[in-house]
């Protein structure tokens, strides 16, 4: 499995330079970044899980223990609410830990032409933070409503609420680093458009 993968490197970093020297500059982002997150799951995944599951369960937890609404017990990953009537528990996974979200935006920025490089290790260090707290700011909601309103709304709080707080700061995010900064950096004939500082 190692060979075959190292095999799918060397064709994916020579389809890369083919599309580079050739200015396909559309090609390039779209495989250099599928490539690229790819190989992110295949081999970051399984690293950074753990420590981004605990993260999200020690931050989320500070902020039930200040407010009082639930406990973390961030070693295992479990935050406990409790509510008027019982309490209930909440397991922080994979999903929970943004692992997903943190490696598509890495990748899609690595291969996205408008920025430097050292302006993508900036806004990479940015765009994790961003993505991490809102993370855990959706956690935290969930438990917050779960704790007004009782286990009957977990569902609705996790499924549709949690993940529409989240997806809403991810496109504010994505708007801002690559659709904004593409609309100012752009050059149009003579004219180039910049923010006034």
């Amino acid at each position: 499995m190692k060979f075959f993968l190292i095999i799918c490197v060397v064709i994916w970093l020579y389809l890369l330079s083919v599309f580079r020297r050739n200015k396909m500059n559309f090609w390039y982002f779209i495989f250099g970044s599928v490539g690229f997150f790819v190989f992110m799951l295949i081999w970051l995944e399984p690293v950074l899980v753990g420590p981004l599951t605990k993260g999200v369960a020690v931050i989320a937890g500070f902020l039930g223990r200040v407010t009082g609404i639930f406990q973390s017990y961030f070693q295992y990953g479990i935050l406990i609410v409790n509510s008027k009537d019982y309490s209930i528990s909440l397991l922080i996974d994979y999903e929970c830990s943004g692992i997903i979200e943190i490696m598509a935006f890495t990748a899609m920025l690595w291969f996205y032409s408008v920025y430097n490089f050292y302006e993508k290790i900036i806004i990479n260090v940015f765009g994790f933070m961003w993505i991490f707290m809102s993370n855990v700011l959706r956690i935290f909601v969930i438990c917050l409503l779960i704790y007004y309103f009782g286990n009957n709304i977990f569902y609705f709080a996790h499924t549709i609420f949690g993940r529409l707080i989240f997806y809403v700061l991810s496109i504010f995010l994505y708007y801002q680093v690559f659709t904004r900064a593409q609309v100012l950096r752009q050059k149009i004939g003579s004219f180039r458009y910049e923010e006034d500082n």
